[in-house]
C-alpha cells in the first residue's frame, strides 16, 4: 500500500532488506576462497579460475539473464506484442553453438594464461591492432549493456515511488540509482568476481521464485490464459495513433518474419562473443565445466519464455504506462500483495547488480591486458595490472551512469541492440581464430573497420515515432530488400570482406605474424603438462 508521499513503504522495506544482505555478501565475498595471491587478475578478475559447474552456471545465468531480460523483454512484448520473443529462440541456438568453441576458448587461454578474448587474438593472429579493435568493441558494447541494468534499478524504484515524480529535482530524482550504483562499484572493486559469483545464488533463486508464483498467481486473477491472450489480441489489433497501424500482433505477420529471423540468428552469434560471457566462463576450473554449463544453461530458457508472457498478462491487467520498461514492474506492484512485490523488485534489482559487475570487471580486464599493458606500461606488474583493472572498472561504471542519466530511458532495448551490432563485428576473429588460422589479419581487421561502419551508420538512420536517429535495429537488407537485423547484415558484409581480402593479401605474401599457439592447446585439460596449475584454494567446490 502507497504511502500519501506515493511510496510503497512495505515493498521498499523488503527491497532494502535484499538489497543490504546483498551488499554484506558483495563485501564478504573477498574472503571467499580467498587467494594467496590477490595482486593479479587471474585472481580479482577470474575468480582464481576456480569455479565448478554449478558456480559456473549461476555466474553464467546471472550474466546472460539480467534486469535486462525481466524488464526489457516483457516490455517489448506489451509495446508490440510476439516479435518481442525473439529472445527465446535465440537464447536456444546458442548453447549448441557454444558448445563448439567455447571449451576451445577455454583450453587455449588457460594454457598461455590469457584474462581476455583479445589476448587471444592477439596470441593467434601475432596482431595488437587487431586486438586492440577487439577490445574497444568489447568495452563499446558494454558500456549501453551495463546502462541497461542500472535502467532496470531505475524502473523499480519509479514504481516504488522512489526519487519522486518528473518535476523533482534531477539529483534527487536519482539519488536512489547512484546509492546502488556506489554500493556497486565498492564491492566490485574491493571483491573482483567472487562477489557477482556469490551474489547470483541469491539473485537467480529470487528470479526462479517470482517467475514460478507470477506465471501460476497472476493468471488465476486474470481469469486464465485464454482471457489473456484474448484482451492482448483486441489491445495489439487497436490503431497506433503515431504510426497509423495497428499496435501490434498475438503473432508477426509475414512481412515481420525476416526481422524476427535475422535478429534471433544475429543476437544468438553475438551472446558469447560479449566480454562478460568470455570473462564468466574462463573463471570456470576445466574445460568440462564449460561441456556440462552448456547442456544445463537451457534451463533458463525455459524461464525466458516464460517471463516473456508478462507482457501479455500487463495488458490484460490493464497497466497503463507512457514508458514501456515500467510495464512488469508496475504489474507486479498492482497483482501482488506488497511484501511479495518487494520480492520481485528484489530479483529485478539484484538481477542489475550481478552482470553489471560482471560487465566491468570485464570492460576493465580488458582496458588493462589490450591497452594499458600493450601500448602504455609494456612491463606492467600483475600487481599495477590488477590496480589499473580496480580503477577502471569504476570509470566504465561511471560511464553507464551518465549514459543513462542523458539518453532517452523509453529505448532501453536499443541501448543493448547496438551494442550487439558491434560485438557481433568480433565473431570472425574470435570464433574464426579459434578453428583456423586462414584468415589474414589485416584482413580480419579491414571486415571489422566495415561491420562497424556499416551498422553503426545503418543504425543511426533508423527512426521511430519517438525518435529520429537510432530508433531500432532493423533495416532494408541491400540487395534482398526484406527488413533485417542490421547487426546480422553488417557480419556478412564483414565476412565477404575478411575472405576476399584473405585471397588478395595471401596472393602479395603479406606478413602474416607470429601464432604464438598450437594445435594441441585448444583440447588442454587442467592437469596436463605444460597447463598452468589452478589455485587449489576452493577446489573442491561445485
Amino acid at each position: 500500500m502507497k504511502d500519501v508521499s506515493g511510496v510503497n513503504g512495505v515493498a521498499l522495506g523488503v527491497f532494502v532488506f535484499f538489497f543490504l544482505a546483498v551488499t554484506v555478501m558483495g563485501f564478504l565475498a573477498a574472503r571467499w576462497r580467498k587467494a594467496e595471491n590477490e595482486h593479479s587478475l587471474d585472481e580479482w578478475g577470474l575468480g582464481g579460475r576456480s569455479f565448478g559447474t554449478w558456480v559456473t552456471w549461476f555466474l553464467l545465468g546471472g550474466d546472460l539473464y539480467t534486469a535486462y531480460t525481466f524488464v526489457a523483454v516483457p516490455a517489448a512484448i506489451y509495446a508490440a506484442g510476439a516479435a518481442g520473443f525473439f529472445a527465446v529462440p535465440y537464447t536456444i541456438l546458442v548453447y549448441p553453438l557454444i558448445f563448439t568453441f567455447l571449451p576451445r576458448l577455454w583450453s587455449v587461454s588457460h594454457k598461455h594464461g590469457y584474462v581476455t578474448t583479445s589476448d587471444f587474438v592477439r596470441g593467434r593472429f601475432g596482431s595488437k591492432g587487431l586486438s586492440l579493435a577487439v577490445a574497444v568493441t568489447g568495452i563499446l558494447a558494454t558500456m549501453p549493456y551495463i546502462a541497461l541494468q542500472l535502467v532496470g534499478i531505475q524502473a523499480v524504484l519509479d514504481v516504488m515511488g522512489v526519487g519522486g515524480g518528473e518535476t523533482t529535482h534531477w539529483f534527487v530524482k536519482d539519488l536512489p540509482l547512484l546509492i546502488a550504483f556506489g554500493v556497486l562499484a565498492a564491492y566490485t572493486y574491493s571483491s573482483g568476481l567472487r562477489a557477482p559469483a556469490l551474489i547470483a545464488f541469491v539473485k537467480d533463486t529470487l528470479i526462479y521464485i517470482v517467475i514460478a508464483v507470477a506465471i501460476i498467481y497472476i493468471p488465476i486473477k486474470l481469469g486464465g490464459f485464454d482471457e489473456i491472450f484474448a484482451k492482448a489480441g483486441e489491445a495489439f489489433a487497436q490503431t497506433n495513433p503515431a504510426t497509423g497501424k495497428p499496435r501490434g500482433a498475438l503473432a508477426p505477420g509475414e512481412a515481420g518474419q525476416w526481422t524476427y529471423a535475422t535478429l534471433a540468428l544475429g543476437s544468438a552469434l553475438a551472446l558469447f562473443m560479449y566480454p562478460h560471457s568470455i570473462t564468466a566462463t574462463l573463471s570456470s576450473r576445466s574445460r568440462n565445466v564449460i561441456r556440462r554449463n552448456t547442456t544445463i544453461l537451457p534451463l533458463y530458457s525455459l524461464m525466458l519464455g516464460l517471463l516473456a508472457l508478462l507482457g501479455f498478462m500487463a495488458i490484460a491487467a490493464g497497466i497503463k504506462v507512457k514508458n514501456g520498461q515500467l510495464a512488469i514492474p508496475q504489474l507486479f506492484e498492482t497483482m501482488f500483495p506488497d511484501w511479495f512485490a518487494g520480492v520481485a523488485f528484489a530479483a529485478i534489482g539484484i538481477g542489475a547488480l550481478v552482470p553489471a559487475a560482471i560487465m566491468s570487471i570485464a570492460a576493465a580486464n580488458l582496458f588493462t591486458r589490450n591497452i594499458y599493458k600493450d601500448f602504455i606500461k609494456k612491463d606492467a606488474t600483475p600487481a599495477q595490472e590488477t590496480k589499473v583493472s580496480k580503477l577502471v572498472s569504476l570509470l566504465v561504471k561511471v560511464g553507464a551512469l551518465v549514459f543513462v542519466l542523458t539518453m532517452d530511458k523509453t529505448v532501453a532495448i536499443n541501448f543493448q541492440l547496438l551494442g550487439g551490432i558491434w560485438i557481433l563485428q568480433t565473431f570472425p576473429a574470435l570464433v574464426g581464430g579459434l578453428f583456423t588460422r586462414w584468415f589474414h589479419r589485416w584482413a580480419l581487421l579491414a571486415g571489422w573497420a566495415v561491420g562497424m561502419v556499416y551498422g553503426t551508420a545503418a543504425a543511426y538512420g533508423v527512426a521511430s515515432p519517438t525518435q529520429k536517429h537510432f530508433g531500432g535495429s532493423a533495416a532494408e537488407i541491400p540487395g534482398i530488400g526484406e527488413i533485417g537485423y542490421i547487426g546480422l547484415t553488417a557480419f556478412v558484409l564483414n565476412v565477404l570482406v575478411t575472405v576476399v581480402l584473405t585471397f588478395v593479401l595471401k596472393a602479395v605474401k603479406a606478413p602474416e605474424g607470429v601464432d604464438e599457439t598450437s594445435p594441441e592447446d585448444y583440447t588442454a585439460d587442467a592437469g596436463d603438462p605444460g597447463v598452468k596449475d589452478l589455485p587449489t584454494v576452493g577446489a573442491g567446490a561445485h
